[in-house]
């Protein structure tokens, strides 16, 4: 932990100790407010215009109001970057309703607040990518698509923590949810895909599941390597039954399942498949085309 790191908070930047936010604000009090996991690879931001999108797509679902323009975002992010000397980094955009009071109509808010914090993070052990990691289906449903859907990004995550504590009880890496029909929907804060005779599958965004920007990029990269990808409802019996399983996201990139619910998937171990997508994964997320320099001046 680097108590040195500087967070950017409405227009100035605070170290780490003293970035604070009132106990009135609606984002601490009620989960009102939307945010973004976004990852620096070598002085490369990944799909930095891809994730101030979708934020700003999440912030007009709940009709938030964010302070900055896109560009004056992004010139933020990079420039907290730049004073905290990172090249690699995690990278946590938070914009909540802001100060209200103890009542939940948020047109007590003034003013949204806007936050940027930029540290390290690591989901899994070291060797996850090599061992692949191990799963279960949890009794914990996304929410429907009608209701808070996880097509937001926003602050309430208990939905997602509930699933982590059960994973953690079972003694296993990670939880899959199911949506209110029994299909298939993501992972706790991943998407899922799995493989079947050599066709990838996905399950599609109407089943609960974030419409990712690693799950997109993913997508592409598999589709320009010649498999064939597919969205569809998937059941557990499809995943334990899977030749390969992986979860995609910011925080995890590409890992591997290898075990759900006490099944094996496939051989127990990472799969040439997912291997294939990991390795051109990597070659691509440091690629400036694929993001925007951390050097970079955003609307220039």
């Amino acid at each position: 932990m680097n108590s040195k790191l500087l967070v950017y908070i409405n227009g100035k930047w605070y170290p780490k100790a003293k970035a604070t936010v009132s106990v009135y604000d609606h984002g601490f009090l009620y989960g009102d407010g939307v945010f973004e996991g976004i990852r620096a690879y070598d002085g490369v931001v990944f799909k930095l215009k891809e994730h101030i999108d979708r934020l700003y797509h999440s912030a007009h679902v709940i009709m938030l109001t964010i302070s900055e323009t896109k560009d004056e975002l992004i010139n933020a992010i990079l420039e907290t970057l730049r004073k905290n000397n990172l090249r690699n980094a995690y990278i946590r955009v938070v914009n909540t309703r802001g100060i209200g009071d103890l009542g939940i109509d948020p047109r007590k808010c003034q003013k949204s607040n806007s936050i940027i914090i930029t540290d390290y993070l690591t989901m899994h052990s070291s060797q996850a990518k090599e061992t692949g990691i191990r799963a279960i289906i949890t009794w914990i449903r996304r929410n429907p698509v009608d209701s808070a859907s996880h097509e937001i990004k926003s602050l309430n995550y208990l939905n997602s923590i509930l699933g982590k504590i059960e994973s953690n009880n079972a003694g296993v890496d990670e939880a899959i949810c199911l949506n209110s029909q029994g299909y298939i929907s993501e992972g706790i804060g991943e998407n899922l895909f799995l493989i079947q005779k050599g066709i990838i599958l996905t399950p599609p965004t109407s089943a609960g599941a974030l419409r990712g920007i690693t799950r997109g990029f993913v997508i592409q990269l598999a589709k320009e390597l010649g498999y064939v990808v597919k969205e569809q409802n998937l059941t557990p019996t499809d995943l334990f039954t899977a030749d390969e399983a992986f979860f995609t996201g910011t925080g995890v990139e590409i890992v591997p399942i290898v075990e759900i619910n006490r099944r094996r998937i496939g051989n127990g171990k990472p799969s040439p498949i997912t291997k294939t997508l990991m390795n051109e994964f990597s070659k691509r997320y440091r690629d400036p085309k694929e993001g925007i320099l951390i050097s970079e001046i955003a609307g220039s």
